[in-house]
């Protein structure tokens, strides 16, 4: 099953990954990069785990998770 969501979320980590890559490279900087680095893959990990929670209410939390993950990465 294709997943507009789950793809988007995709590109996103790949997206952070050469972020990070970059930051910790060529700016030298390590602190930030590797927690931006967390927070952005765990968003498309908590989708993919979404699609096979055990209830509703574990579908929930892990979509309001992954979009608590996805603010932080914002800020």
């Amino acid at each position: 099953m294709d997943s507009i969501l789950r793809d988007k979320s995709y590109i996103f980590a790949i997206s952070i990954v050469k972020l990070a890559q970059f930051l910790q490279k060529e700016q030298k900087e390590f602190v930030i990069s590797n927690q931006i680095l967390k927070s952005g893959t765990s968003t498309g990990a908590l989708i993919r785990e979404a699609e096979f929670a055990q209830s509703q209410a574990d579908y929930i939390n892990k979509f309001y998770i992954s979009l608590k993950e996805a603010n932080e990465t914002n800020y």
